[in-house]
């Protein structure tokens, strides 16, 4: 599957750089060098693209955590990992609309999956993106498994396997701050991924 990445500061940096040649051209003075006024408008231009420039590593080192993340930690079941790409106190949007905050329920919450489908993965990243600054990424994914045993529902009971795949799109959207991700949002459709399982009514 091909996989788009999407680098907005790459835009923003050309453009900017488009409009810092056409405010520059013809802007000297007879001697060739820049009134006060025209050289504090290079400066600022010049400290806008770094802060794009230094914006893009940021991104780009964050999109490669979480694919580490995803490909290898969560597909691993690497939990002594996840510190790596979460901070202690993250907070995780669920696609059923609740939340958990820390890292030691997200782990409860991440483990529980792998319960009745332990091979469980998530092995593409189809899209990712993120803003200029790299603080919020953007990332597609498909998440497959198999349900081949017993999960259970509480009170001692348990649904028995059906032996069915899943294989479903989702996207998680991550806040990031010093290399963590402070807050994720995860989305799929629960309704077909309970279809696929066949556990749908």
């Amino acid at each position: 599957m091909k996989r788009t990445t999407i680098r907005l500061v790459n835009v923003n940096a050309m453009l900017l750089i488009g409009i810092a040649a056409g405010i520059l051209t013809g802007c000297t003075n007879n001697s060739g060098a820049y009134s006060r006024e025209m050289q504090a408008k290079i400066d600022s231009m010049q400290g806008v693209l770094k802060q794009i420039s230094d914006g893009g590593v940021v991104l780009e080192k964050n999109l490669t955590t979480f694919d580490t993340l995803d490909f290898v930690i969560f597909s691993g079941q690497q939990w002594v990992r996840f510190h790596e790409s979460h901070s202690n106190d993250i907070i995780v949007n669920w696609p059923d609309g609740h939340h958990t905050n820390g890292l030691t329920r997200h782990l409860e919450d991440m483990k529980a999956m792998f319960v009745y489908a332990p091979d469980t993965r998530i092995k593409v990243h189809p899209i990712r993106f993120g803003n200029g600054t790299g603080e919020w990424t953007c990332v597609t994914g498909v998440m497959m498994g198999t349900f081949t045993k017993p999960m259970p529902v509480g009170n001692g009971k348990f649904i028995q396997p059906t032996g069915k795949s899943f294989n479903l799109p989702m996207c998680t959207v991550g806040h990031w701050k010093d290399g963590l991700m402070i807050e994720e949002s995860l989305f799929w459709d629960n309704q077909t991924y309970m279809n696929q399982m066949g556990l749908g009514k």
